[in-house]
Formats: C-alpha cells, sequence, structure tokens
C-alpha cells in the first residue's frame, strides 16, 4: 500500500510538473514578439495621360519682320504646299491626383506661305498694299506651355476646372521678295536676285489664365472644352486661346487605356518689339483642327 502510495505521488508529481513546464512554454511562446507584416506599398492616387497631336494649321494675320510687314491668310492646305512640315506636331502630357492637375504641353512647326496667300502691307515706307507671286513667308515656331489646374465643380458626368500657367513662345522668320519688286532694297540680304528679310531668334514669355470644361457623354467618352488668356503687357500685349474636341476610348493593353481625341484649337497673339527697320511683330492668329491619340495610365 506504501508503496502503491509512493509510486501514485511520484506520478503525480510529474505529471504536475509537466504541465507547469508546458504552461511555461506557452506563457514565454505567448510574450515572444509577435512578426510584423511588410505594410503594403503607398498608392500616389496619381494617374499621367500623355497625348501626341497633329495640328493642321492655318494662318490669319499679321507678319512684320525687320519693319516689313505682310498680311497673311492662309488655310492648311495652302501652307502644306510651301512647308517644311505637314501639320504641327504637339505632345501634351497630364498628371492628376483628385481636384489636382499638372500639365504640360509643346508645340513645333515649321509653316510657310506664299504668292497669293500673302500682301504686302508695309514696306517701311509706308507703300500702298500690292500683290506679288513671288513673295514668301517662312516661319519656326515652337511653343512650350506648363501650369496647374484645381477642380472647382463636380456635378454628376461634369468638371469644371480654373488654370493658371506660362507659355513660353520662340520664332524665327523670314520674308523673301524679288529684287526687282521691291521699293525699298535697305538692309536686306540679297542672294541670287531675292532679297530676304530675316527676323534672327525672337522669344517671350506670357502669363496665362483661364478655365476648363469636361463632360462624360457616355462611359469612356468625354467632350472638351478649355479657354485661357494670357501676356497682359508682360510678354505679349494680349493672347487667347480656345480649344475644344472629343475623346473616346480605343482599348487597353497591359494596364494603358489607349483614346482617340479629335478636336479644333485656336491660339492668337499680338507681340512685338523694335522699331523702324529692326521692328518685329506677330498679330496672328493660328488655328486648325486638332488630331491624335492618348495614353492614360
Amino acid at each position: 500500500m506504501g508503496l502503491t502510495f509512493r509510486n501514485l505521488s511520484h506520478s503525480l508529481l510529474m505529471f504536475l510538473g509537466g504541465i507547469v513546464a508546458t504552461g511555461g512554454a506557452a506563457q514565454a511562446a505567448d510574450l515572444a514578439p509577435t512578426p510584423v507584416e511588410a505594410p503594403a506599398p503607398a498608392i500616389s492616387g496619381w494617374t499621367y495621360r500623355f497625348t501626341p497631336y497633329g495640328w493642321l494649321v492655318g494662318l490669319k494675320g499679321t507678319e512684320t519682320i525687320r519693319g516689313r510687314s505682310v498680311k497673311v491668310d492662309a488655310s492648311f492646305i495652302d501652307i502644306v504646299e510651301h512647308s517644311d512640315s505637314l501639320v504641327a506636331l504637339m505632345g501634351d502630357f497630364e498628371a492628376r491626383k483628385g481636384p489636382i492637375t499638372l500639365y504640360g504641353d509643346v508645340v513645333w512647326a515649321s509653316i510657310g506661305a506664299q504668292g497669293g496667300n500673302i500682301r504686302q502691307r508695309s514696306f517701311v515706307s509706308g507703300a500702298t498694299v500690292v500683290v506679288d507671286p513671288s513673295l514668301s513667308l517662312n516661319i519656326d515656331l515652337a511653343i512650350l506651355e506648363v501650369g496647374g489646374a484645381y477642380e472647382v465643380l463636380r456635378s454628376g458626368p461634369l468638371a469644371f476646372d480654373v488654370l493658371a500657367g506660362a507659355r513660353y513662345w520662340y520664332q524665327k522668320a523670314e520674308l523673301s521678295l524679288d529684287v526687282a519688286a521691291a521699293a525699298d532694297l535697305g538692309d536686306l540680304v540679297i542672294v541670287g536676285g531675292r532679297g530676304f528679310a530675316r527676323s534672327g531668334s525672337v522669344n517671350w514669355l506670357d502669363p496665362v489664365v483661364g478655365a476648363r470644361m469636361r463632360y462624360a457623354v457616355a462611359p469612356g467618352q468625354e467632350i472638351f472644352l478649355r479657354g485661357d488668356i494670357g501676356g497682359f503687357g508682360a510678354g505679349s500685349r494680349f493672347s487667347w486661346q480656345a480649344v475644344g474636341g472629343y475623346s473616346f476610348d480605343i482599348g487597353t493593353y497591359q494596364g494603358i487605356t489607349f483614346s482617340g481625341v479629335v478636336g479644333y484649337r485656336a491660339l492668337y497673339v499680338d507681340y512685338s518689339q523694335g522699331e523702324g527697320r529692326r521692328r518685329y511683330e506677330f498679330d496672328m492668329l493660328t488655328h486648325g483642327p486638332i488630331v491624335g491619340i492618348s495614353a492614360r495610365f
């Protein structure tokens, strides 16, 4: 009996010791630091869109080079016949997060007009308007615009933004005519029986303010309108722009949505510098259809 009791006591003590040991191990495991999972990468919320355009430009206005002014009225077809480039190439970039948009836009073109699309307005001496079939005008043109927009109103499919930025202009223009038709050779450069008035490089910077409206007519389809004014004497005397168009989704490839864009753009500027034979003036409306494809990601 005593032996049995001792055996039972010994077994009971071993059992209790095992429980204590097991509980201590469990408690130690509970006190161990919980592994921390790696945080999920933060989502920026920014979306981006890049749109290469073709701008089929026409010109209407006055160009003055070294004091010699001509009146220009040339359609896109007229310009195609006398230009180094068939279209003005434009690239537009936009980054958007919530109501905030940052944008950039660049245009480059080499434009030419000739003959009946150009009329002499004033050749320093104040000559009357005549038609010179040999008269020609060539303009290298670059426009760079940067700025920001803020969405101030959204109601269903309609959104309205205000915007502000700056538009940089670069130009180099050349006017040529038959020397025999020139009333005043003055400081023309004479080459092979023709006289050339050359502006050299001209550039200026305009502040710009405006607004934009976007309307989703259906999923993946949007009508947009934009208008702005600028210059205010800081660069040009005055400038305005109006753009309207329609974009429509074509499809998605590897997370990038492609859309077609068609519309019309008109950009006017009135800039001048210098006097007399040093005067340069670009008082011109550049306008025409725009076509392109945008990539949104």
